[in-house]
């Protein structure tokens, strides 16, 4: 007979896969700026909002944060490596006040998520309390993340062409959000839980 836990881990490893292949949909997008040589009209926004979602569950999905979350830990690892990459593209093809905006709120960024780890691990001593801060965290994050790409719905509108807001992404993005709420539903997790719904409201949006 197969185990609460083992169902909970085969719905988290599905999970990380669609997260994986969220993470990969804007690759034809880099892939143009690359071959281009310039950003174009893409913003930098929702890249630096995923990459923050990212570097915050993978905080919160440390055994010494909130222990048993090695999915959660393994797949924002991922998700964090492919947006660093994404954003230091962005970075080398463009310029002016694109590339300092870009280089802003990246430092930005890293002093804020080692300032929190700090925080964490000095000012709390107990799995509760740190799993309860950054869990916090996570969620205001997670709304900035999902409503990023909100950015780009002007553009959409002003061109009339859907190019600059990847059908994939919309639909990774739905698939990853059932995934992981039925994971935090099995053994409950609000954090993840709250995050995966406003994914929901992210899609429907579209």
């Amino acid at each position: 007979m197969i185990s609460i836990d083992g169902i909970r881990t085969g719905v988290g490893i599905a999970g990380n896969v669609i997260s994986l292949g969220m993470f990969l949909s804007p690759m034809p997008t880099f892939i143009r700026i690359y071959k281009k040589k310039s950003v174009e009209e893409f913003s930098i926004v929702p890249y630096v909002a995923t990459l923050m979602n990212c570097m915050l569950w993978m905080l919160y999905g440390l055994p010494v944060v909130h222990p048993k979350s090695f999915l959660v830990l393994t797949i924002n690892a991922a998700g964090s490596s492919i947006e660093l990459s994404y954003v230091i593209l962005y970075l080398i093809f463009s310029s002016g006040p694109k590339r300092l905006k870009a280089l802003s709120l990246f430092l930005a960024e890293l002093v804020f998520v080692a300032t929190i780890a700090v925080v964490v691990i000095t000012c709390f001593h107990t799995h509760e309390r740190r799993s309860l801060f950054v869990g916090i965290l996570c969620v205001i994050f997670c709304v900035m993340m999902y409503l990023a790409p909100l950015t780009v719905m002007r553009l959409v509108i002003q061109t009339k062409s859907v190019e600059y807001m990847p059908l994939f992404l919309s639909v990774a993005s739905f698939f990853n959000g059932l995934c992981w709420t039925i994971y935090a539903q099995i053994r409950f997790d609000l954090f993840i839980t709250v995050s995966k719904y406003i994914l929901a409201i992210q899609f429907l949006s579209y």
